[in-house]
């Protein structure tokens, strides 16, 4: 993806998710890559200056950076000190605190998009704060009723799997799928790949959920009394949405090559493939938003965190895809 030298300016926001992990020091080193790439982007990390100081390197690391006119460190202050690797559920509400920031300063107009480094779950439910995922706080937060979890590569006609269903237990998966909620989901994805991705007329390959689609109700009926009718209603909208079909046979270049988009049933279906192919360099996308979110495709690498060792790479596309979205919504 290259930066247009006409782009008009943006400004994006970046929480740096679990101070304990290596959010902070991928920050860091993205926004290095993401000022060269887009220089008519203005770029808003939200978080501790001083911890973001000390994961950067050296003294002074980011302020010798990074232009002051395109990089803004918006201070939070933590609610203890923090060590690389070391959880402290002191600072859940703090990490919660940086997407709060970030969620409202989009729905006020002030962010064209949000870019979102790991946070650790079990921190903020440990500091008594209920909480999923990134996804279905996002989905609370802006009182959007359906969301969509999308993960992606990258390049030039990168494989893309979104999912009918996230975060639940798998004995609770069947029992979430419905007609309208397979339709709704589609239309989310069509909608949000033609207005944010630049796709005129989006594929998406839909699997089933049980092994071999079903096999014609020997081996489940989700297929033939929930999926396939909610595609046939889809179609009638007038989606591409072709399906259902095994999943085990579905992920192969000759099914894909013509796909812009894979609806997988549940997370573990179709999210180990996609990782596979593209972990280090994919990304998280959240649909249905009135507020654009993207996100890296792996954790918080609690092990990695101040070693210097951890990847920016998948940081790196999710700003970069952030800042196209954002063009592509503006434009539109």
């Amino acid at each position: 993806m290259n930066a247009a030298s006409d782009a008009p300016a943006l400004s994006i926001a970046i929480t740096t998710g679990e101070p304990a992990g290596v959010g902070p020091e991928l920050t860091a080193a993205a926004l290095r890559e993401a000022a060269a790439r887009w220089p008519s982007a203005r770029f808003t990390v939200l978080g501790d200056r001083d911890l973001l100081q000390e994961r950067a390197g050296s003294a002074g690391a980011l302020s010798a950076t990074f232009p002051a006119a395109q990089v803004e460190i918006e201070h939070h202050a933590l609610a203890v000190p923090s060590r690389p690797g070391k959880l402290d559920a002191a600072n859940g509400r703090y990490v919660l605190g940086l997407l709060d920031a970030a969620i409202d300063g989009a729905l006020a107009g002030r962010f064209d998009a949000i870019v979102t480094a790991p946070l650790q779950k079990s921190t903020i439910n440990d500091a008594g704060v209920p909480f999923t995922g990134h996804t279905e706080y996002l989905a609370e937060r802006t009182n959007t009723p359906r969301v969509v979890m999308m993960l992606a590569g990258t390049g030039p006609r990168p494989l893309r799997v979104a999912l009918a269903t996230t975060h639940l237990p798998l004995k609770c998966v069947s029992a979430a799928l419905t007609v309208e909620g397979i339709v709704e989901t589609l239309q989310i994805i069509d909608h949000d790949l033609r207005a944010h991705f630049g796709l005129p007329a989006p594929r998406i390959l839909v699997t089933g959920l049980n092994p071999h689609a079903g096999e014609n109700g020997y081996l489940g009926r989700e297929e033939i009394d929930v999926i396939a009718p909610a595609l046939e209603r889809a179609r009638s909208l007038g989606i591409d949405a072709p399906g259902p079909y095994p999943a085990d046979t579905l992920f192969q270049p000759r099914y894909l090559k013509d796909a812009d988009c894979v609806l997988a049933m549940f997370h573990d279906q179709g999210l180990p493939v996609l990782k596979f192919a593209t972990f280090g360099e994919g990304i998280n996308v959240t649909l249905g938003l009135p507020i654009i979110r993207t996100s890296v495709d792996h954790g918080t690498a609690l092990d990695l965190a101040g070693t210097g060792r951890a990847d920016a790479g998948s940081l790196i596309a999710a700003i970069d895809t952030a800042v196209s979205m954002a063009r592509h919504r503006r434009a539109g």
